[in-house]
């Protein structure tokens, strides 16, 4: 079996620099285990400090967790992102997600009629370079969403854009595999 490693350091709050370290050892605190995407962004304590303000803000804003899950896998999936897809298929479940909503979200789709009109607009940014069509932005509107949702639902597409595009730049591994490869650098 091949172990994946990342092309980037994947970092803990013994080899980060000094500038991550308060940053890592908060995530420490809260999660227990550190993921790898935070271990890789601990490279550049700025990116990692703007990433973590960027978002806990989205987690004090006015979209549910469940919202901020489907819009996180859609874009893991866009992206094909293993360990987002991986972290946000576990984590959606315990924002109460059942299976088959994951497998839609995965998909910007989902049963619920509101939710699928938001995840319809951001598929629309997504693949239309920014501008998606009028008539998306009006049914997300219809469906109950304001304004500070929606920019909220494009702050939160975006952040996990970042998220998705670090992971596969630098072919970050999926949570608990690079646990192989820090054994084999051990010995």
């Amino acid at each position: 079996m091949k172990t994946q490693m990342s092309r980037f350091q994947i970092h803990d709050d013994l080899t980060a620099p000094e500038g991550s370290v308060p940053v890592l050892r908060g995530a420490l605190a809260t999660g227990g285990q550190l993921p790898n995407f935070l271990g890789v962004l601990a490279g550049s304590p700025a990116a990692l400090r703007a990433y973590a303000r960027f978002r806990s803000e989205l987690r004090h804003g006015k979209l549910s967790l469940a919202t901020l899950e489907r819009i996180a896998l859609a874009v893991a999936e866009h992206y094909r992102s293993e360990p987002g897809i991986a972290m946000h298929s576990r984590t959606a479940r315990t924002a109460g997600l059942g299976l088959d909503e994951v497998a839609l979200a995965r998909q910007f789709s989902s049963r619920d009629p509101s939710q699928q009109a938001l995840l319809s607009y951001l598929h629309a940014l997504v693949q239309n370079d920014g501008k998606p069509p009028m008539h998306l932005h009006e049914e997300a509107r219809e469906a109950g969403w304001d304004d500070e949702q929606i920019l909220e639902a494009i702050a939160a597409l975006a952040l996990e854009a970042f998220t998705a595009m670090v992971n596969v730049a630098g072919e970050v591994p999926v949570d608990g595999s690079n646990e192989a490869s820090r054994a084999l650098k051990a010995a």
